[in-house]
Order: C-alpha cells, then sequence, then structure tokens
C-alpha cells in the first residue's frame, strides 16, 4: 500500500486500483494551467459542490507560482506520495494530484454528519447549562472555546488507530496544569496500538492506572460546563473523533459525588443534596447486607416487637436471607437492563410491570419477603443518586460481595470487607494522583468540600478557577 509509484503508473485507473475500486470514490482527470490534475475523494465523506468551487479558486491563482497557488484557507500543498493521498482521502477531504512536479493539493472539503449539541439524557440538570457533546470533535472544541476564551488553553492532537486513525485531543490550561501528568498521559496515549478505535472507552483503557479496578479513574462527562470547570481546576479532558464522551483526568473518588447543580443553587441546598449523595453510597453498598447481617446473626439488636414482625416476615420464605437478596437483587438487574435496551416506550412498560406487577407477585407466592422488596427498592434508589454512571455500575457492582461476607460473618464480615475496599482506594491513583485525596494525604481545606459546597468567596475551587497565575494551583488535588 505504501509503494511509491512511478508517473506512468499514476492514472486514473490506478488510483481506482489502489483504493480496491470502491464505488463511492470519485477519481477524475481536470486539465490545468500548468498540466493534467487528478481529482481524487470519497464521495461519501466529501462536498462534491465545495469542493469544485475550491479548485476553481485555486486554478485562478495558477499564475502565482507553483509553490503558492494551492495555498488557501481550506487547501494546504503536499509532497506527493501515496501514503499521504490515503490519508487526505480518507480524513475526507480532496486530493488534487499533480505527477509533473511531485506534488498535490489537499481540500478540506468534509462532509460530517452531526447534530445539534442537546443536554444529555444522563447527566441532567435542574438550573444551569443545558449544552452537551456531539459526535463531531471540532464543535466540542468550539463548545469549549466560547466558554474559556483564554490563550492560556492549550489543545493538542495525536492521530490513533491504524484503520480507523481516530484523532485524539487531550486539553489543559498550560500555567495551572501539572506538566509531569500532561507527560505522563502522552507516554500512554503513544502506546495505544490497535487496528481500530471507536469509542472513547476503548482509550480509557489504555490510559487507567488498574484496569482491574472496579473504580473509574478517568470521570466520563458529555457536559461542556463540567468539562470547563475540571480544566480551571488544572486538570486534563481527553476527546476522541465520533465520541460525546470526555475523559477528565486526573479525578478523586469524590468527584464522582458532585453535580454541577451544587454550584447554580444555594449555598444550603448544594450542601444538603451533596450529604445525601454521601448518605446514599452507604445505603446503596450496605444496606442489603446489614438486613441480612441483622437477620441472620444480630437479631438482638431490633426491638423486641420489631424482631418479631422480621421474624414473622421471615419464617415462610424457604431460602436463606442471601439467596432471598441474590434472587431480588438479579432481579432488579434484569430489569434495568431491559429497560435500557428496549425503546423507550416499551421500557417503560418493563418497568412498570417487573417493578409492580411481577414484585407484587413473588411476594404473594412467598418466593421473598416484604421486608427485602423494601430493602431492594431503597438500595436501588439510593444508587441512582450517584451523578455519575460508571460510579453507579460499581457501587451495583460491590453490593454482592458485601451480602457476601454479611451472610457468611455478619458485621465481622462487613467490617473486613470494608477495611479491604478502603485498603484499595487507598491504593489507587488515577494518572498517578492519589485517589482518595483529600482524606489520604489529607487536606484539610479542601476536606470540608466533601460534604459542604462552600460560598463562591470561600471555595478553594473558585479560587483556583479564576487565578490562573498562581504556580501552587499547578497540582490539584480534591
Amino acid at each position: 500500500m505504501n509503494e511509491q509509484p512511478n508517473e506512468q503508473k499514476l492514472d486514473v485507473l490506478y488510483i481506482k486500483k489502489l483504493f480496491h475500486e470502491t464505488v463511492d470514490l470519485f477519481v477524475q482527470e481536470i486539465d490545468w494551467p500548468t498540466g493534467k490534475g487528478i481529482v481524487c475523494y470519497y464521495e461519501s465523506i466529501a462536498d462534491g459542490t465545495e469542493v469544485n468551487k475550491q479548485i476553481d479558486i485555486i486554478r485562478n491563482r495558477a499564475h502565482l507560482g507553483m509553490t503558492n497557488w494551492g495555498k488557501t484557507a481550506v487547501s494546504e500543498i503536499h509532497a506527493y506520495s501515496m501514503e499521504e493521498l490515503f490519508q487526505i482521502v480518507c480524513s475526507g477531504s480532496t486530493a488534487v494530484i499533480f505527477p509533473e512536479s511531485k506534488l498535490m493539493v489537499s481540500i478540506n472539503a468534509a462532509k460530517v454528519a452531526t447534530r445539534s449539541p442537546e443536554e444529555p439524557s444522563n447527566e441532567q440538570i435542574v438550573r444551569g447549562s443545558h449544552q452537551g457533546f456531539v459526535e463531531n470533535i471540532q464543535q466540542n472544541l468550539s463548545l469549549i472555546r466560547n466558554k474559556l476564551r483564554s490563550s492560556d488553553l492549550v489543545i493538542k492532537t495525536i492521530r490513533k488507530g491504524h484503520k480507523t486513525n481516530t484523532d485524539i485531543t487531550y486539553l489543559y490550561f498550560h500555567s495551572i496544569v501539572d506538566h509531569d501528568v500532561v507527560a505522563d498521559l502522552e507516554s500512554r496515549l503513544n502506546r495505544i496500538d490497535e487496528d481500530v478505535i471507536l469509542s472513547i472507552g476503548q482509550v480509557e483503557d489504555y490510559l487507567e492506572d488498574s484496569t482491574w479496578s472496579p473504580f473509574p479513574q478517568f470521570m466520563n462527562t458529555e457536559r461542556p460546563d463540567r468539562v470547563v470547570e475540571n480544566l480551571a481546576e488544572g486538570k486534563i479532558a481527553v476527546f476522541t473523533d465520533n465520541s460525546p464522551t470526555a475523559l477528565i483526568a486526573p479525578i478523586t473518588f469524590f468527584s464522582f459525588y458532585q453535580s454541577p447543580d451544587d454550584f447554580n443553587g444555594r449555598v444550603l441546598v448544594g450542601s444538603f443534596y451533596r450529604l445525601l449523595r454521601l448518605f446514599s453510597l452507604f445505603m446503596a453498598i450496605f444496606l442489603p447486607a446489614f438486613y441480612i447481617a441483622v437477620v441472620s446473626f444480630h437479631s438482638e439488636i431490633l426491638p423486641i416487637e420489631l424482631s418479631k414482625k422480621v421474624k414473622l416476615a421471615i419464617n415462610e420464605i424457604p431460602y436463606r436471607p442471601i439467596m432471598e437478596a441474590f434472587l431480588l437483587e438479579s432481579f432488579i438487574e434484569l430489569i434495568r437492563e431491559a429497560s435500557i435496551r428496549l425503546p423507550k416506550p416499551i421500557g417503560q412498560t418493563i418497568g412498570i410491570v417487573g417493578g409492580l406487577v411481577v414484585g407484587d407477585a413473588i411476594v404473594n407466592v412467598g418466593i421473598v419477603s416484604n421486608l427485602m422488596v423494601i430493602v431492594v427498592a431503597m438500595t436501588a434508589i439510593s444508587s441512582f443518586v450517584v451523578p455519575s454512571v460508571e460510579m453507579n455500575m460499581t457501587i451495583r457492582l460491590l453490593r454482592f460481595p458485601f451480602m457476601l461476607a454479611a451472610a457468611s460473618f455478619g458485621f465481622f464480615g462487613m467490617a473486613i470487607g470494608t477495611l479491604i475496599l478502603f485498603i484499595h482506594l487507598l491504593n489507587r491513583s488515577s494518572l498517578n494522583q492519589p485517589y482518595f485525596s483529600p482524606v489520604v494525604p489529607f487536606d484539610p481545606t479542601r476536606f470540608k468540600e466533601i460534604f459542604f459546597r462552600l460560598p463562591f468567596s470561600k471555595s478553594h475551587k473558585q479560587q483556583q478557577t479564576f487565578y490562573f497565575k498562581q504556580p501552587k494551583r499547578g497540582r490539584t488535588r480534591k
């Protein structure tokens, strides 16, 4: 494919053969003041009308000399090679080849299918910007530039994927970012070796510190305001072409429990919902395990009347609480997956039928108890409070090992599981930055922001957002 052809071979038939005679390839010989030229582009991804318009503009500039007439706002002169030809045409541009002068001109007239920015369905907020990223990377960068009108914002691109030639773009503020972190990110990007890169998830897999950890080490977001906020804190954002999702790093565990809504409302309201999300974290992980431990090992901690009601409810169930919990939790997960995969009207119907009709039926038959239904329902609702989809899935996964630990050893098993969980979090990192900061290492200034949304005048976050020139802001840890 990289063969350098001689001038006798380079004609319309030969170029068609190089591209395997694909039906959407347009190749045509044209007359030129300095000799013959060959126009080559993919009709499926190039705008033919714009191509003809730009060719006429370039032809009218032929009197400027061989090295100048091809330079316009949308065209560029290249050295003549097949490798360059493939790269130009496959990226959606048009190549005009001049074999006699060993030059060719690339014309940027790509026809890109896109959509208008809409609010991401999985990151909705009550107050604030309702824009979202789209699949076009240039449009996404435009959304960022419109919000960050600073020359300090650096945008760099690397191309990966032997067959897809996907553009991976990363952004940061030059004056406040930790440049060691940038160098670490660039080295990881250079290690990417794939034929096809179609999603941001493939890139994330190469960039993560711990691939096998259940905890996300990059924040995924489709909101421009969230990217802007994190860039202003000295973090890095990564985009790929054809994906509406951005990756943000380095990130901390507690960042996943903060929402743009926190900063769009009153201080007390934002603090209340931040505390509510942290409380929902413990509910989502520990509530089923706590219930299993109590009814299996520690029923004495309940008041006598409540203990009698609990025993009366579970005595009619033919198997242990752990089996009851696993059955109902698995059923809830099936409903979630079904409602996601099916079309929206059908998915909503499945949720109603599964949650109400089937749930009521399995209680009446005696397969599960009413108490277990309440526990699992509260757990499911608590998991939905998490603003991050990736962390939500992690919390759903963690429930199962904690239920097994509680069924085996009661509260002691839960304590051991919690200790293992904390050790795991303390040993995790995001681009080699501490994942569990500001708890470890302890940062008293930021520690209180885990629980409370401080006024902007006193917030460490706000100081970083507006005072770019402070060198101590080079490394940001939340």
